[in-house]
């Protein structure tokens, strides 16, 4: 019997290298309109609420760029972690603890405090996620714990640090019993870009990380240090490059990012800390950061593309009545084309004889 195997090609193609992910894109598309046709609802209209709804006017854009932005900053620290070799997957409970120490110092705040505020809260959103990405570099370097473990189950950690935190100590007494902090004083919120959008500088700060990224990683020595440790971990230590120092870098970095988008989530569009501020942000941007084939320019276009599919699925919800999971069906969609057309590029289907 005939057998399908797949055989190394001598030399991947480097213009589906490149084209991939548009190519995941149309597949991505292509069965989100199949899966509508099987819903009962029309094909034609879903795709329209994840395609074209989000960009249809300023207003549309502006709330586009809010969701964009978180996706962004922790993408860019994801791609130092996977450049690095090092598999973060936990930077959704780097993004949590960035935004409980923000929250932290946004609660000092009263009526008397100054704008000097602000600066702080997201220097305390950056230690926060630094802190929690460190306990992972601790244990990985200390013990060689599987950092992919650690930084995963530290998620749930996370989440329950959050909860106790709106269950407990920091719980609003006028809130009539909700689990949420008090809204933080006006002095604290994150600067707006334009009057009448909810767009932040945070946004200028994402742009301003992928202009800086892309320096590290492609114009400075320590940056080849970094990538060289992964690619190559003997070739880095023969070269004088220490795997250790990679490894702290690369954890401390994507931490960083993963607290600042926390802070600016916390003191931008929400306002206060909820239980409800894990987003999902931190996994989808694992899917930013490979969409944009960990590259800092490729990646800004990877966050738009996911935060419409977030938006989209807030807007199938509401119009369509279809269930929440529908974001997450649109983001695996298009991660699992990813890698089968990634496949593709390094593998061919060969068929062979099979023994019975």
């Amino acid at each position: 019997m005939l057998e399908l195997k797949l055989e190394a090609r001598p030399q991947p193609s480097r213009f589906w290298s490149y084209g991939s992910p548009l190519l995941a894109l149309a597949l991505t598309t292509a069965l989100g309109a199949v899966l509508f046709a099987l819903l009962g609802k029309n094909p034609v209209q879903g795709l329209l609420v994840f395609f074209w709804e989000p960009v249809k006017s300023g207003y549309a854009l502006g709330e586009l760029m809010v969701k964009a932005t978180p996706l962004l900053l922790i993408a860019l620290g994801l791609a130092v972690c996977f450049r690095s070799n090092v598999w973060n997957i936990g930077a959704e409970g780097q993004f949590i603890i960035g935004a409980v120490f923000a929250s932290g110092m946004a609660l000092l705040a009263d009526r008397d405090t100054g704008r000097w505020i602000v600066p702080l809260i997201l220097l305390a959103g950056v230690a926060g996620g630094m802190v929690w990405a460190g306990l992972t570099a601790v244990l990985r370097d200390r013990f060689n714990a599987n950092e992919i473990l650690v930084s995963l189950m530290l998620v749930y950690v996370a989440d329950m640090v959050l909860n106790y935190l709106v269950y407990g100590p920091w719980k609003d007494p006028m809130g009539y019993n909700f689990p949420q902090t008090k809204t933080f004083e006006l002095v604290t919120q994150i600067p707006r870009l334009m009057p009448g959008s909810r767009v932040s500088i945070g946004l200028l700060l994402a742009l301003l990380g992928a202009g800086a990224l892309w320096l590290f990683l492609f114009r400075t020595r320590a940056g080849l240090a970094q990538q060289v440790g992964g690619l190559a971990p003997a070739a880095a230590r023969y070269a004088g490059f220490s795997s250790r120092r990679a490894l702290w870098t690369a954890l401390l970095v994507s931490g960083a990012a993963a607290g600042l988008a926390g802070a600016l989530e916390v003191a931008g569009p929400i306002g206060q800390l909820t239980p409800y501020v894990p987003a999902g942000y931190g996994f989808a941007a694992i899917i930013v950061a490979f969409v944009g084939r960990l590259h800092p320019v490729a990646m800004v276009f990877s966050a738009v593309l996911l935060s419409m599919f977030y938006i989209g699925g807030e807007l199938a919800q509401s119009r369509l009545g279809l269930p929440k999971s529908i974001t997450g069906v649109f983001q695996g969609l298009l991660l699992f084309t990813l890698l089968a057309c990634d496949t593709l590029i390094n593998y061919r289907l060969r068929r062979s004889a099979g023994s019975h």
